[in-house]
């Protein structure tokens, strides 16, 4: 089996509990077909680089994926249908980590000004 990493964006008028029960019924799905999942994140309401269907926002999501070929097609397949989904992209990548992404360490690393510049 391979490794992927799977990124989607949810329409801004959703609730984070709605995104966090589609994350659960995606990683539900990969399961149900024979996958494994590792790493789920939701990295919350962002701001898009440019509109998609009028939308400045979505709520993005991260799966780590170790699953056949055939599990990835399916999910890729049910996501085109989702009309919850507005864009998704799956990458295969060489190893999983279990540190947390850029995007989250980003978010933990607010602490304000330096305080030791004069």
């Amino acid at each position: 089996m391979a490794l992927y990493e799977h990124i989607f964006i949810a329409r801004p008028d959703i609730s984070p509990a709605q995104m966090e029960s589609l994350l659960e019924e995606t990683k539900a799905l990969i399961e149900e077909k024979g996958g494994k999942t590792g790493k789920t994140e939701y990295w919350g309401l962002r701001n898009l680089a440019y509109r998609i269907n009028k939308s400045r926002k979505g709520h993005y999501g991260l799966i780590d994926i170790d699953a056949p070929a055939d599990v990835v097609a399916e999910l890729d397949r049910l996501q085109r249908l989702s009309e919850d989904v507005i864009r998704h992209m799956t990458v295969r990548v060489e190893e999983h980590t279990e540190e947390p992404t850029a995007i989250l360490s980003k978010k933990d690393d607010r602490r304000g000004p330096r305080r030791d510049r004069n």
